[in-house]
């Protein structure tokens, strides 16, 4: 049985308001893409003004994860208390200025301070521009999570790209300087358009109070775990693989993360269409059960091409598993329903590579890899009981 989409609380508006919030919800997730590959292409460059050891930058970079996970449980109660529109645009404009910091930082200690402020920023920002995803998806009554996920990737691609241009041709505070006033500027312009969240004073009242994890948004939470673990293990390991397991040297290595990206950005360009078309549910199980089949050819081939082609399939079937589970939860259990997923989900990012790299010292890279394709098999095999567990709830939301 196909289940669609959460359909909007109230009459949709198809005004200019709602049409303007989409693209200002919109302009976030690009900038924060931005901000992501802006500080990745740059790690060389900070690594090398600091005179940082390997397990330095690893410590740093931890910081970053650990900094978003302080926030995240935190931003529900916010958007719930003053609207995830102006929590959206506090915070956009606090993390696009804090990607300053770490450019600037004299020492180690100052790097990784400044990495848990930027972690913690982007942390809460991430809760914060889903949840208002999901108020502007109401108001539409169209999905739009996928899309706003492909604008992040998009960003990422355009951070990158200008960052082909600058590094070591700018200095790194000044590339950094360039980038932020664009985004900050950004965030400060867009925040104005931002849609108010359709919330009664009674709703909202009682989303103050402290809520238990329900159910639901464990199992989703769980999900997106193993789906961002999956994501992270492309992301990270995928260029690895091509140049230690299948000995492909020189730029011919980052053929299976182009691949992977390439696909996700398309998949997330017209995942609402699909979303639209198969429902919530087929749309992530199906997903999830392609990321398997894909990283499945990815790990047995020797070919290069096709590695490329199951690293491609593993990409198109992950882009949209992680935007509609957010948007899902934010449906059916608001504002504090995204954090706690975001909140168990990103746990799959900050822990899976690390953990995929341990098990490969052990038995070796493919099939430190098949616990990405594990992952993925049990999204698709659980993702039946998460959505059973989501109807669930939103009818007891309603009926409360």
């Amino acid at each position: 049985m196909t289940h669609p989409s959460p359909a909007p609380t109230s009459v949709p508006l198809s005004t200019p308001a709602t049409e303007a919030g989409r693209r200002a919800v919109s302009a976030m997730f690009l900038i924060n893409g931005v901000l992501f590959a802006t500080w990745g292409v740059n790690i060389p460059g900070v690594r090398d003004t600091l005179n940082l050891s390997e397990a330095q930058i690893g410590g740093a970079l931890l910081a970053v994860g650990l900094g978003s996970l302080c926030t995240m449980p935190l931003t529900g109660g916010w958007t719930a208390r003053y609207g995830s529109h102006r929590v959206t645009w506090v915070v956009a404009v606090g993390c696009m200025l804090s990607l300053l910091l770490p450019f600037v930082a004299p020492s180690f200690g100052l790097l990784v301070a400044a990495l848990a402020v930027l972690g913690a920023l982007n942390g809460s920002m991430d809760v914060a521009m889903n949840a208002q995803g999901v108020t502007v998806e109401k108001a539409l009554g169209r999905p739009i999570m996928s899309r706003l996920h492909a604008y992040f990737s998009l960003g990422g691609l355009l951070g990158a790209g200008l960052g082909s241009l600058l590094v070591g041709r700018v200095p790194l505070a000044l590339h950094g300087l360039l980038v932020v006033g664009v985004t900050a500027t950004a965030a400060l312009v867009a925040g104005r358009f931002l849609l108010p969240d359709a919330t009664s004073q009674s709703a909202a009242a009682g989303q103050q109070r402290r809520v238990p994890l329900s159910a639901a948004a464990a199992l989703l939470g769980a999900l997106c775990f193993l789906g961002m673990l999956a994501e992270g293990a492309n992301y990270d390991w995928a260029a690895l693989y091509f140049r230690d397991v299948l000995g492909v040297t020189g730029g011919g290595s980052g053929l299976g993360y182009v691949a992977f990206v390439g696909a996700m950005t398309l998949g997330r360009w017209f995942g609402d269409r699909a979303r639209s078309a198969l429902g919530d549910e087929r749309t992530v199980r199906g997903g999830a059960a392609l990321t398997a089949l894909g990283l499945g050819l990815a790990l047995l081939a020797r070919d290069p091409g096709l590695a490329a082609l199951g690293f491609a399939l593993s990409g198109l079937g992950l882009s949209n598993v992680v935007p509609v589970m957010y948007g899902a939860a934010g449906h059916a259990l608001a504002g504090r329903g995204i954090a706690q997923v975001a909140t168990i989900g990103y746990g799959g990012f900050l822990l899976g590579p690390p953990a995929i790299g341990f098990i490969a010292e052990e038995v070796g890279l493919a099939a430190a890899l098949g616990l990405a394709l594990a992952g993925a098999a049990l999204v698709a095999a659980l993702g039946g009981r998460a959505f059973a567990l989501i109807r669930r709830q939103t009818v007891a939301t309603a009926d409360t």
